[in-house]
């Protein structure tokens, strides 16, 4: 079985060989190329990158993978990354980007929401707690935030204020964390991967007994 320790040290590992191929993203609105290097991409094009690393690197705990996989209970929803087979999953993951920095060195204003926001119409870390909980899907469940750091915005405040949040939806496990660097972008050059399982509140199960 795969420790979500193990995932997370893999994942900044497959950040770090992605990186090295220097992928460029293109901005979906101008057309314009980013400067080379995973950071400017989008978070399914980050993992898609990743998981082309680490299948290849470690077929034995990664060959078998979906991405964009549909909730049995809601269809039109979709979980970002599922390791192993259905209908029972190793690992059914949501997956959330905290990059407080565009590609031009401006600062993105809207990331936290994406992480923080208690509105399900954002799609944040938070919301995507409860909704992998109601999924349906088999198997055990995590939350992954991979971050970019910055001097000026370090990742640990916002980490912490989603665990804060976080812990009055669902029961949370302890973080785990990985750390990524020598990345070529400049705005982008080093973060953290952390991820937690979560689980039903226990009041919950309690209740609908």
């Amino acid at each position: 079985m795969l420790a979500l320790t193990e995932f997370v040290i893999d994942f900044a590992r497959g950040i770090e060989l992605a990186d090295l191929r220097g992928p460029v993203a293109i901005n979906a609105r101008t057309k314009i190329a980013f400067r080379a290097g995973i950071g400017p991409h989008s978070e399914n094009e980050t993992i898609r990158l990743v998981l082309n690393e680490l299948s290849a690197i470690k077929s034995e705990t990664y060959g078998d993978y979906r991405l964009g996989v549909p909730y049995p209970k809601s269809p039109g929803r979709r979980c970002d990354l599922c390791l192993g087979t259905p209908p029972a999953w190793v690992w059914a993951i949501e997956a959330k980007m905290l990059r407080l920095y565009r590609d031009n060195g401006k600062l993105n204003d809207n990331m936290l929401m994406h992480i923080l926001s208690p509105y399900p119409e954002h799609r944040s870390a938070l919301t995507d707690c409860q909704k992998l909980i109601e999924s349906g899907l088999r198997g055990r469940k995590a939350i992954v935030v991979y971050g970019y750091e910055s001097a000026q915005f370090p990742t640990g405040p916002a980490i912490r204020a989603f665990e804060l949040l976080a812990r009055d939806l669902v029961r949370l496990s302890e973080r785990a964390t990985a750390c990524f660097r020598g990345l070529m972008h400049p705005m982008h050059q080093s973060g953290v991967v952390v991820a937690w399982e979560i689980a039903e509140k226990e009041a919950r199960l309690m209740a609908e007994m």
